[in-house]
């Protein structure tokens, strides 16, 4: 009976000691995998920050770039509208202008005449409105 124990004892120490290794085995398999992945991890993060410091960099480039263009479409936008407001007193005045014009090359014509020789007492003038100063 006693040697039936001693077996048994042996035999629990024998399964004990196999379970032993096998989880021994299974830890160290374990650790070697969280190991890797724990390289492969930092190296993602690396990447990643990589990554990020680079799309900072390029969104950072596109803000001033942005900024620029704006000024720039706001400077166009400034003298287009100066364009605009000359272009309006232009048509506004265009009759009074053509007018002021024609008589000044009416009168042109006259002081010509008169150097060339040409008498102009009798001929009666006509009243000017456009640049008379009123007192």
């Amino acid at each position: 009976m006693i040697d039936l124990l001693i077996k048994d004892l042996d035999k629990e120490m024998t399964e004990a000691e196999t379970s032993e290794k096998d989880a021994q085995t299974d830890y160290n398999a374990l650790m070697s995998d969280a190991a890797e992945k724990r390289a492969t991890d930092a190296k993602a993060l690396t990447e990643k920050s990589s990554a990020k410091a680079d799309t900072d960099a390029a969104l950072q480039g596109h803000g001033d770039a942005k900024k620029a263009a704006i000024a720039e479409l706001m400077a166009t936008e400034k003298y287009a509208q100066s364009l605009h407001s000359e272009c309006d007193w232009l048509v506004q005045y265009y009759d009074v202008r053509k007018t002021a014009r024609s008589e000044e090359i009416e009168s042109l014509h006259r002081a010509k005449a008169v150097l060339s020789g040409a008498d102009f007492a009798l001929v009666q003038k006509q009243a000017r409105t456009f640049l008379a100063r009123r007192l």
